[in-house]
């Protein structure tokens, strides 16, 4: 790990990792807090590491620490919730992979938590190295795969985070400006802090270069359409709509998106649009037919209960009652709570 000022959450972490590991490497870049006293209570290996804008060096500077033949790789504003030790003991002895574990992150949108779903590459055998100044991410020539090992994260519940990451994001543009995954990272800081315009540009400069093989191409499309919502781009949103790329067909988030944005092009002229509204009830069972995946990086609950609320929510406002039931009790059946309030409302009423 890599801490800086982490005494709210560290202990978290590590309580959690504690079980699974022989050993705890903590490379500090100068925390003020009671970072060290808390990894020193955990018998951790500490380490200092001048800070240089670059977390690829950080984490290579701990790797180099290690002596053990796998590490695994942890922030502290995540912990440790799942971990299958008999599978991952297996994938280690066989070492023709390097491991990705799933990440739920937990998020806060317009009053409504979130929670995101990824696979991230953190199991990894000792020879291996991060690269990139942020957004860091593991060399190899080995397959990528997939390791039961669960984790949480609110690193980006309450906090933001655009200060630090812009300025070592644009150098990551400057330095790579074909690459279009920079792009895309620094168009989400801008979209984060509400700044639409230059989050435009930066994703149609993503777009440009993206060859759409990439894993998260489907996501740089999406994220470009809510800011396009958000500047109230609507002509724009409905050609995107109407002839989407081929790498977003198979993606829930994406027909989601279009379940959302139809209606709110809908309601902003509803004489303009109205050819829109079967379009809002494809969206939402198309999501329904594709599920949650592990194929992409997700909100939970696009392929699932979300879709089946807004489902829900359509037939209401068509004044199908019984369908709107069946999709709100359909939703609460997998533990959506604003499903179960709707039902109880739909029953005072």
């Amino acid at each position: 790990m890599i801490v800086r000022n982490e005494e709210a959450k560290l202990q978290r972490c590590l309580s959690s990792v504690a079980p699974y590991v022989d050993e705890m490497i903590i490379v500090d870049t100068g925390s003020t807090d009671q970072t060290i006293a808390i990894a020193t209570m955990f018998g951790a290996k500490i380490a200092h590491y001048e800070w240089i804008n670059d977390f690829a060096a950080a984490r290579n500077y701990a790797l180099s620490l290690s002596s053990s033949r796998w590490n695994i790789v942890l922030d502290a504003d995540e912990y440790i919730e799942q971990f299958d030790v008999e599978a991952i003991n297996q994938f280690m002895q066989e070492h023709r992979a390097v491991g990705r574990i799933h990440r739920i992150s937990e998020t806060m949108e317009e009053n409504e938590h979130n929670y995101t779903s990824d696979y991230i590459t953190r199991l990894i055998p000792v020879d291996h190295r991060f690269k990139g100044r942020i957004h860091e991410q593991v060399v190899t020539d080995l397959p990528r795969v997939n390791v039961p090992i669960v984790i949480q994260h609110d690193g980006y519940l309450h906090l933001n985070k655009s200060d630090r990451n812009i300025p070592i994001l644009q150098l990551e543009v400057r330095a790579n400006p074909n690459d279009p995954y920079y792009y895309y990272q620094l168009a989400k800081e801008y979209k984060g802090i509400g700044q639409l315009s230059e989050s435009m540009a930066l994703f149609e400069q993503a777009i440009s270069r993206l060859s759409h093989k990439e894993r998260y191409a489907p996501n740089v499309f999406v994220e470009y359409m809510y800011v396009l919502q958000k500047m109230q781009q609507y002509e724009f949103l409905i050609d995107m709509i109407s002839s989407p790329p081929n790498c977003v067909h198979g993606f829930a988030d994406f027909h989601f998106a279009c379940g959302v944005i139809c209606l709110d092009v809908m309601i902003s002229n509803p004489q303009k649009y109205m050819s829109l509204l079967p379009l809002i009830e494809q969206s939402y069972r198309r999501c329904l037919e594709i599920g949650e995946t592990e194929v992409y990086d997700t909100v939970r609950g696009t392929g699932s209960y979300a879709a089946l609320y807004n489902l829900g929510n359509y037939y209401e406002v068509l004044g199908q009652e019984a369908e709107a039931i069946m999709c709100y009790q359909s939703a609460a059946q997998q533990g959506y709570q604003k499903a179960k309030l709707r039902i109880l409302d739909l029953t005072r009423e």
